[in-house]
């Protein structure tokens, strides 16, 4: 094989997203004349324009009866598989069509890859890097050598600056951001447990906090202001704009949810909160780098969240704060 058009399909969420972009790169790495698009959400297409290992981004839409594709690929990699999606790829007479095994229409795939992620033995972004094998890639990515690529654009920069000056945000301090709220993706850390945690941050570090989340999320973001150093930035931006702002942060704070993604994905320090349960845990849905405190419930209870030690996180955070 030498150059290909590769087309990459991922149609879920934010964090499933930045966990399938390094496949960008791998690709490239073994066939650096090869062409990479990504079909996306128009929600999550900030991502993959920012990604600098991608050529081409494609919209996808679900109530179309078939695809529009700007070119002929040569081959698929289905990384997030559903029936509509599987039937349209088959439709549209790709040669190469990489798909999982094991669903009851994979027979619309022609290259399968049999492996199933429903025990979550390792990460979403490993998992993926599983679908490049029948393209004779067999590169298991791991903390030091994953790429993301991902960047803020330049307009994106500007407007974050923009805020920063207008809300009196001092950047020459560090820039904490928390992000409460996971949209249902996983158990949470209780806003109470959090609120705590950020008072100890707030009152005995030299910092500036930012509470992120989507504009339904306002209200929530406004019961963590507690000091003036708190600002309540729930709604403001889009996710281009986010992508900026939490490339602006040492450290990123959040439950299981797109954003701690980015922030891995833009090298930042990450305090997460995960239950233990295994289709929402740590193992698989973690953020992928080394830079990480991962808090889990204590005991045998898999969701019980109300059990992690505040204290205790806030203690590992000091202890780390140098290296954030």
């Amino acid at each position: 094989m030498s150059a290909l058009n590769i087309l990459i399909t991922r149609t879920d969420r934010i964090g499933d997203l930045v966990l399938t972009l390094p496949l960008a790169s791998i690709i490239k790495k073994h066939l650096p004349d090869s062409k990479i698009a990504f079909l996306v959400n128009g929600y999550t297409r900030a991502l993959a324009e920012n990604c600098s290992s991608i050529d081409e981004v494609i919209i996808f839409n679900s109530d179309k009866k078939k695809l529009t594709l700007s070119k002929k690929f040569d081959v698929v990699i289905c990384a997030y598989p559903t029936f509509d999606l599987a039937r349209l790829l088959f439709q549209s007479r790709i040669p190469m069509r990489i798909g999982t095994g094991y669903r009851w229409y994979s027979f619309l795939f022609n290259k399968k890859v049999y492996e199933h992620r429903k025990y979550g033995l390792k990460n979403e972004l490993e998992y993926n890097s599983g679908l490049l094998a029948p393209l004779g890639i067999a590169e298991t990515p791991t903390y030091q050598n994953v790429s993301f690529n991902l960047q803020p654009d330049l307009n994106s920069k500007q407007i974050i600056d923009e805020y920063f000056i207008s809300e009196g945000i001092d950047s020459s301090k560090k820039i904490v951001i928390i992000h409460p709220g996971s949209g249902g993706s996983a158990s949470d850390l209780p806003k109470s447990h959090l609120k705590e945690l950020l008072n100890l941050l707030a009152h005995n570090l030299d910092i500036e906090i930012l509470i992120t989340g989507s504009p339904a999320e306002k209200e929530l973001a406004s019961y963590f202001v507690v000091k003036n150093n708190v600002h309540n930035a729930a709604g403001l931006f889009d996710l281009s704009s986010l992508i900026a702002l939490i490339d602006r942060a040492s450290l990123m704070i959040a439950n299981s949810t797109g954003p701690i993604h980015i922030a891995a994905a833009l090298g930042k320090f990450i305090v997460g909160f995960y239950p233990k349960a295994q289709a929402t845990s740590p193992i698989r849905w973690g953020p992928y780098t080394d830079r990480k405190l991962i808090f889990t419930p204590n005991g045998v209870c898999l969701d019980c969240m109300e059990t992690i030690d505040i204290h205790q996180v806030f203690e590992e955070i000091n202890s780390k704060w140098e290296n954030i």
